[in-house]
Parts: structure tokens; C-alpha cells; sequence
């Protein structure tokens, strides 16, 4: 079934092309200008993408340093047991045991609870940054005068065709500018 999001993005690429075709044709004697642009390369390269990512990593690592803290007790709950194992009574032994359960399900609740809040994070801000990549590009093809942009399901975009290099670098500027903003 996930083999089919690639199928449905070309079929809609097509018919887009398609209902477009009579556009294009007119504008044809007027030289059409088509742009190709990858999303995951500007994704990774734009520098509004290492800022998130670094928001993100200063947002959670007090979490991540207290789970951390935790399995670190643990791990001395474990150790105390398997070395004082034949010295402990019995009732010490499931005393220290049990202690050693309640950790790790506390262990436990608390990475899942840190997964999801930092994948709902992530979502939040990989969503601001897809937005603000569209909006730079259309802002791009509308003072560059390009007829059409595309991305996802291209096969072959020559160089001259592909304006990733530009939407990078006019992404790093925006950064620059609002970095010096601050």
C-alpha cells in the first residue's frame, strides 16, 4: 500500500500537466519557464532546518538528561542486588527487587511520554518549515517569472531547470536577516 503514494503524486503531477496543457500551449510561442525544485535536499540543506533541529535537542535534553539520571539509579539498584544477592535476606532481596520494577516502569512511562512529546515537536516544526519552503519557492516563481514548479515524482530535471541551489540560498539570507534581527 505505501508503494502507492509515489503512483497517486505522478498521476496528479499528470493531471495537473494535463488540465494545464491548453495554458501551456498559448504561453509555448512565448517561452515557457519551468522550474524543478527537490524538497529534501532544501529540507536538510536550509538552515532554518539545523535551527529546529537545535531548538529541538535544547528543548528536550533536560528530559533526555533526567531519563538519563534515572536508568544511571537503576542500574546501582542492580548492581547493590547482584552483590549483595547472598548477604540479603529474603525480604530485603524482594524489597530491593521490587524497587527495581517500579524504576523501570517508571523508566519506561517516562521515555514513551519524551517520544511522544518530541515527536509531536518535530511534526510541529518539520510543518513550519515545509510552509515556509513553499512560500519561498512560490515567492521565488512569482519574481522569477517561472510558469511552473515541480517537485516530487520528477524523474530527470535538468540543471538549468532546477532552482533547488537558489531556494537554498535565499533561505540562508531570510536566515541571515532574522538571525541579525535578533
Amino acid at each position: 500500500m505505501s508503494g502507492l503514494g509515489p503512483m497517486r503524486r505522478c498521476a496528479g503531477l499528470l493531471l495537473v500537466l494535463m488540465m494545464a496543457m491548453p495554458a501551456l500551449e498559448a504561453r509555448a510561442e512565448a517561452s515557457l519557464k519551468i522550474g524543478y525544485v527537490n524538497p529534501g535536499r532544501v529540507s536538510d540543506e536550509a538552515p532554518q532546518a539545523d535551527a529546529a533541529r537545535e531548538q529541538l535537542q535544547e528543548e528536550f535534553a533536560p528530559r533526555d538528561e533526567e531519563i538519563l539520571s534515572m536508568q544511571d539509579s537503576l542500574r546501582v539498584l542492580e548492581d547493590r542486588l547482584a552483590e549483595r544477592r547472598l548477604s540479603l535476606g529474603q525480604d530485603e532481596q524482594e524489597e530491593l527487587q521490587q524497587q527495581i520494577v517500579v524504576q523501570r516502569r517508571q523508566i519506561q512511562r517516562q521515555q514513551e511520554a519524551f517520544r511522544e512529546d518530541f515527536n509531536m515537536r518535530r511534526n510541529e516544526a518539520l510543518g513550519d518549515l515545509q510552509r515556509r519552503i513553499l512560500r519561498v519557492v512560490a515567492q521565488f516563481a512569482e519574481e522569477q517569472g517561472f510558469d511552473l514548479v515541480v517537485s516530487d515524482g520528477v524523474v530527470y530535471a535538468s540543471d538549468p531547470v532546477n532552482i533547488t541551489d537558489r531556494i537554498i540560498q535565499r533561505l540562508q539570507r531570510q536566515h541571515e536577516r532574522e538571525q541579525s534581527d535578533d
